[in-house]
């Protein structure tokens, strides 16, 4: 059985693409497909009392917060996609975090593609919401992806499981390995 957290090579950061794409093209598809099929505030049924499709347009984040910003939301996000490239090409070096930066990476695309090319305007785009559950707000396709690839970032750093595949140095590692490679120079 191979180990995971094996460190693979800087070149490997297109494994990434991989989730992003598909991350990505699931929720474009899925939001053109909710618009040539329904009602701005049409609801249909998927499974009585646990899922409905709810097609709305949200100006803000989650629960509509931030409906009058909805600039920053798109700052934000173009900022968050360019910090995840960054982690994909230089930081990260194991297949779980190729994967799991890819998948945030393609949820923040989809939904950063929202609201720079919907309406009502460039840079002001209403996201595309659809997916209703009891008690919860109306979200979709790149939202799972984003709050999943959040959730399993949060077990990995709570594992110790580094974006380099090697093990975590304690502070005092840290500077004795410092100090040593001080007295070598």
């Amino acid at each position: 059985m191979a180990n995971h957290d094996q460190q693979i090579p800087q070149r490997a950061w297109w494994i990434a693409l991989i989730p992003m794409v598909i991350a990505y093209v699931a929720d474009l598809w899925s939001k053109e497909t909710v618009l040539a099929n329904m009602q701005e505030g049409e609801q249909i049924p998927v499974i009585e009392s646990v899922v409905n499709w709810h097609f709305i347009r949200n100006p803000g984040a989650a629960f509509s917060i931030g409906t009058e910003v909805t600039w920053l939301f798109t700052v934000i996000q173009a900022a968050g996609l360019l910090i995840v490239l960054y982690l994909i090409v230089f930081r990260a070096r194991t297949m779980p975090w190729l994967i799991t930066l890819g998948a945030l990476g393609g949820g923040i695309a989809g939904n950063l593609t929202d609201r720079l090319f919907r309406e009502p305007t460039f840079g002001m785009g209403h996201v595309i919401d659809f997916i209703s559950v009891p008690n919860f707000a109306i979200f979709n396709i790149a939202d799972s992806f984003i709050v999943c690839s959040i959730i399993v970032i949060v077990i990995m750093v709570l594992f110790g499981k580094t974006m380099d595949g090697l093990p975590e140095e304690s502070d005092a590692e840290h500077k004795a390995s410092s100090t040593s490679t001080d007295a070598t120079d």
